[in-house]
Parts: structure tokens; sequence; C-alpha cells
């Protein structure tokens, strides 16, 4: 795509998510076999945007040792570390050195889009638009500050949280801004998109476009979401160029999975993983080596690196620290979470009155 770059943030210390980015960042974790920021990266490349620069913080060494130049995806990579907390626009001029295009398009490293992004340049250049804004209608908009447009799609207003949203058109976390916007945001100091920068190009009266649409589109900051996004990824209800063969699971290289167990609901299985007989996975995630005992249940959880899932354990919902262990018959269920190494004895958890 002629005159088009790509800025992706990826800086958020994903706290949502504890305890599994305490070792890796949130964009770095496991989705549907690769880390998550591959999946956008993928799409980025498949519409032509080639010069692509990462704006990191937290962990920020990961993505480079990962992705390097990026030549591996046919990309150029580059890296901006956030010394401080900048917010969203602070974040965005942070890399401004490092671009070179008339056009940027932006995009928050933890948001899984079905989005035409082309479609979103298409809208930014037919309107001439200062910066515009992917806005996805959403079912419920209650839980998010909604953005309304007039007639021609041009932004109207920024509104925050309420019980009667005006509208259901929310900040999908992706935009196109014109170079020199870019520039007039002030340097060296936290800015914010949504209260100031936006609200500040209205007031002025330059030109917001809205490109609304109703395609896929996932927040993936909590757990829940996350197992979400991967088992819809593995599935194809989620488009991904990283994902080769749409299925009902994904099983990485030198895994052992036992003929007696059922893998099933978008469950992705990391390398280097056991799964023993009877075990059930339904929409669960396995970090690499992972090891799932007999007829223990896994349905849409997270068990992370080199953990250990003993038999006739059941999570629902939970998400399991690297390294820790799940004593046999625990119950870990509604959102349990287990700290890395912590070690669980058998029976020691439960929510049956039965041991």
């Amino acid at each position: 795509m002629h005159g088009v770059e790509a800025v992706v943030l990826v800086g958020g210390k994903g706290t949502r998510l504890r305890p599994l980015t305490l070792s890796a960042p949130k964009p770095m974790l496991p989705t549907a076999g690769v880390p998550f920021l591959t999946h956008l990266l993928s799409r980025i490349k498949e519409v032509g945007i080639t010069h692509v620069v990462l704006g990191t913080s937290y962990k920020a060494e990961v993505f480079e040792e990962y992705f390097g130049d990026g030549s591996r995806l046919g990309l150029e990579l580059e890296y901006v570390v956030e010394e401080v907390p900048l917010d969203t626009a602070g974040a965005i001029r942070n890399v401004a050195d490092k671009l070179r295009e008339p056009d940027v398009m932006v995009f928050n490293g933890d948001i899984l889009s079905g989005v035409d992004l082309s479609g979103i340049v298409d809208t930014h250049r037919k309107h001439e638009a200062d910066v515009t804004l992917h806005l996805v209608k959403v079912a419920d908009p209650r839980a998010f500050g909604c953005v309304p447009t007039d007639d021609e799609g041009r932004v109207q207003a920024f509104l925050e949280k309420t019980e009667n949203p005006p509208t259901d058109q929310i900040n999908a976390g992706c935009y196109v801004f014109r170079r020199e916007v870019i520039d007039a945001i002030p340097a060296g100091r936290p800015v914010s998109v949504e209260r100031e920068t936006f609200p500040g190009l209205l007031e002025a009266g330059r030109r917001l476009q809205g490109h609304v649409d109703a395609t896929y589109w996932l927040d993936l900051g909590k757990p829940e979401a996350f197992v979400q996004g991967s088992a819809d990824l593995v599935r194809g209800i989620a488009p991904s160029a990283a994902v080769a063969q749409p299925g009902d699971y994904l099983v990485l290289e030198g895994t052992s999975v036992h003929e007696g167990a059922t893998l099933k609901g978008g469950s992705a299985v990391g390398a280097n993983c056991t799964v023993a007989d009877g075990a059930v996975l339904d929409g669960a995630i396995l970090f690499d080596g992972a090891v799932v005992g007999e007829n223990a249940v896994v349905e849409r959880s997270i068990v992370g690196a080199g953990a250990l899932v003993q038999a006739g354990a059941v999570l629902r919902d939970a998400v399991v620290g690297d390294s820790a262990v799940i004593g046999a018959r625990c119950e870990l269920i509604g959102g349990a979470r287990v700290w890395p190494g912590v070690v669980l004895p058998e029976a020691g958890v439960r929510f049956s009155t039965d041991a």
C-alpha cells in the first residue's frame, strides 16, 4: 500500500492478564500457536504495508529478540523504547523520528480485529481526513466510551461511558493519522488520544473521520477474552494469515497427545507438551512444556509454560502460571489464578464437597 506505514503500540504491562504477563509482554503471549503480535503483523503485511515501528516499554527487549528486523515476516521492523509511560498519543509522538510516509496507521497491540485495513486507508484519503478512526458497532456499548458520527461519517464527539449511550459505535483502537498531526502532538509528556488529542482536533475544526463496520473485534486484555481470541483464531472465526489451517484444535511440534484424550473448542497446545489418556481440553491454551494428567479437564483456561495439571484436576475459566503444579483432583473455577511456581497439593483446592 503506497504512502502508508504502521505503528503498533505494545508498551502496556498487561496487568489484567497476570500472572501470565509477569514473564512476557501481553502481545508476546502464545495465541493460536504464535505470539499474538504475529497475527497483527501478518495482516499488516497482507495489505502491502512493509515498514512497521513498534512502540515498546515493558520488557521491550523481548520483541526484538523474537522478531528481529522483521525480514522473516517480509517486513521492515524498527523499535522505539518508551522510557516513561507516555499514554497513547505520547507513545505515537515518541516514534515520530522513525516515520517517513504521509499516512501512518496506528494499532493498539492487544486488539484482534477483522476490519478491512485498506478500507480504513481508503476512507481516510477519500475524505482528506486529518485522522480516521476505526469505529466498531458493539451489542452493548455501555462498557465503552462511544463515538457518534454524522451522516458523512464525520466524528462529532468522544463520550465517556454512560448507561444510555447515544450510539453503538466505539473506538476500536486503530487509526490513520496524517503525518503532520503526529508531529503536532506535544513531545516528552503523557498525552491521551481520547482525552486530549482527538477532542483538541475537533475543537480546532479539523476533520476526524469514522470508518464504521461490524466485523470481528475483541480486546484481549482479560483472560476470558484472551482464551476466546485464541480459540477463534484456531477455528478461523477471527482472520489471520499466521494460522495455516484452521480447525477445532491446534497442536505444535514435539507434543504427545494420548489417543484417549479429547481436544476441541479451538484448543491450542504448545510445543513439547503432554496430554494424558482421558484428559479433556476444551477451548484451552497450553503454553510450551505444559503437562495435563489423566482424566484432567481444562476448559476455557490457560496453563503456563512447564506447568503441571495432575490427574483428575478440573480447570474452568482459570489461569495457571508458568511451572505451577495443580495437584490431583483440585478444582479451579471461575477466574481462579495460580501464580508461577506455586504447588497446590492433591485435592488442596476444591469447590465440591467430596475430596
